[in-house]
């Protein structure tokens, strides 16, 4: 803007200065051309001036409109169904991005429910009447306390299996279209059922233990059990109402089956030395859903990086309180490149060795 207008400036001048020259002759046309010459570079120079004032003002008000923003300070929730490692690494992938990008400018919240849902509806309800600016929701009955109690503050979910399932969407599209979006932490299905043929080729009587009120577990097992079944396999369904009935139920299942299968399951990843202190004496072998479950009780999982999961589910949560993207147009995100994983001890201790393609999962340190 201002180059064009020095160059309206100086075209003004040069028109000023031949409409002088054609009204005048000899020495007085010199003269006369001499003073317009002036007025009109005074004039060009007063015009460029402005200009320079103009776009020194507009940048002077983008900067400071930049320090503000850069400046504005956020409160953010996190509600947590349960503590264990997967959901753990999650919340901490997801508050790093957000520490890393807005440092003491985010205050966040978290909140553990102690697996209990109603706790989660009590959590969310205290985050929606304190306004806060987003609320990550960790785990399938955390995210529908959320998306229960608003419909306007931003809601991400993160290790959410299935979001149609949770949400209650039919046709589920991978767009909420509300104030919901997030990542899941969907594995292949079809790719656990087969590992038992991979690892497992003598187990034809197969268990699936999971949670019946989660229905994102109930979503796995069925389409587990029609995979097996596809396979040949005889497939029996095991299922719990909580921790307290886990061991017995386990108990059921080891006595029936020669191996057991549990997916991306909360209740059963609390559950997992209960489950495992079942299990292994037994020696049934389980496959699992996720690696935090599998290192409680499994020798094997295709399985994904819930902190890198967590991590994702920040970066869509910066996005939309720097106002780059709306909620309500982000699609579901999913973990990309599933590893297939065994646990050494595990399997040594029940005489099993996994076929190449398989990677120990890492001990704690």
């Amino acid at each position: 803007m201002k180059n064009l207008k020095k160059f309206l400036a100086i075209g003004l001048t040069a028109a000023m200065t031949m409409g002088l020259a054609a009204c005048g002759s000899s020495s007085s046309n010199t003269a006369a051309s001499t003073a317009a010459d002036s007025t009109a570079a005074s004039s060009a120079e007063t015009t460029a001036a402005s200009a320079d004032s103009e776009a020194a003002s507009s940048a002077s008000s983008t900067a400071d409109t930049t320090a503000a923003a850069s400046d504005q300070k956020f409160t953010v929730g996190i509600v947590q169904l349960v503590q264990h490692v997967a959901l753990d690494a999650a919340s901490k992938g997801f508050e790093d991005v957000l520490t890393d990008t807005y440092g003491d400018n985010v205050t966040i919240d978290y909140q553990n429910a102690a697996g209990d849902s109603a706790t989660c509806a009590t959590i969310v309800n205290t985050f929606v009447s304190n306004n806060y600016d987003l609320i990550l929701a960790n785990a399938t009955p955390a995210l529908q306390a959320a998306a229960a109690a608003t419909n306007s503050i931003p809601v991400l979910g993160t290790a959410i299996t299935e979001y149609g399932v949770a949400l209650g969407i039919d046709n589920f599209n991978g767009t909420v279209g509300t104030n919901v979006s997030g990542t899941s932490d969907l594995a292949p299905l079809d790719q656990q059922a087969a590992m038992f043929a991979e690892i497992l080729p003598d187990a034809k009587t197969i268990g699936i233990l999971y949670c019946s009120a989660e229905p994102n577990s109930v979503y796995q097992a069925d389409v587990v059990k029609e995979a097996l079944e596809k396979a040949g396999d005889t497939v029996n369904i095991y299922t719990f109402t909580d921790s307290n009935d886990v061991a017995n139920v386990t108990q059921t299942a080891v006595s029936e089956c020669d191996a057991l299968y549990i997916p991306t399951d909360n209740t059963a990843a609390s559950c997992a030395e209960n489950i495992d202190n079942v299990a292994r004496p037994a020696g049934v072998p389980i496959i699992c859903g996720e690696e935090g479950l599998c290192k409680g009780c499994g020798i094997a999982t295709l399985s994904i990086d819930y902190y890198e999961l967590g991590k994702t589910t920040g970066n869509m949560a910066v996005e939309i309180l720097n106002g780059t993207k709306k909620v309500s147009e982000m699609p579901i995100e999913y973990y990309e490149n599933p590893v297939r994983e065994y646990d050494a001890d595990r399997c040594e201790a029940l005489g099993i060795t996994p076929p190449d393609g398989y990677t120990a999962i890492a001990e704690d340190e």
